[in-house]
């Protein structure tokens, strides 16, 4: 029997994929679809404020550059096996903030170690129906980070995540949405993607 549909939002931060993801949870259940949002973040903000309450930098410096991707990529795969849990006892269409490729993407960017580890661990985690990458230009990103002030990004860092999305070995399948266009046409384009699979 098949799973429930799975429709996968990955990009940049600063790409949108929140945003996008919770209005199309809402959109798909008010138009008969019932589907929940899932964020599956690995907690990169909550581990920077910690940091910096402690007098650290960032969640690296507090961690340390072994030990952090490891926490992150755990609570990651936590947030995974509850959206997974959910989704399957429900039956509701499931849309994923996040997916298994933005850790190993994120490690790689970074240059942290145990990448491979962690692509081999998250292949237990099913595949979506659908992954839509948000294509958003590095200094659109940027500007958007700061604008909704919760935290920073570097416009390397940016660049190096975009072009890590963009190495990975499953980024043609992906169905690539642009990411900077207005809110709305983001949204319009992201429906023609999702209407033809999901059931009224």
């Amino acid at each position: 029997m098949a799973g429930p549909v799975m429709i996968a939002l990955v990009g940049v931060d600063g790409s949108g994929k929140s945003t996008q993801a919770r209005a199309l949870a809402r959109r798909l259940s008010a138009t008969g679809a019932p589907a929940s949002y899932f964020e599956n973040a690995g907690g990169r903000p909550l581990w920077n404020r910690l940091a910096r309450a402690l007098g650290r930098r960032d969640g690296v410096a507090l961690f340390g550059r072994t030990l952090y991707p490891v926490v992150e990529a755990t609570v990651r795969a936590l947030a995974m096996s509850r959206t997974v849990l959910w989704s399957r006892v429900t039956g509701r269409t499931a849309v994923l903030d996040r997916w298994t490729w933005c850790q190993c993407v994120i490690m790689a960017a970074r240059g942290d170690r145990g990448a491979r580890a962690a692509r081999a661990a998250y292949a237990l985690f099913p595949r979506p129906t659908v992954v839509c990458f948000l294509a958003t230009s590095p200094v659109v990103a940027r500007d958007r980070v700061t604008a909704r002030g919760i935290d920073t990004e570097e416009l390397a860092h940016l660049r190096a995540l975009d072009a890590a999305y963009r190495a990975l070995p499953e980024f043609g399948t992906f169905v690539v949405v642009d990411g900077d266009g207005d809110p709305d046409e983001v949204a319009a384009a992201l429906d023609r993607v999702v209407s033809p699979l999901v059931r009224r």
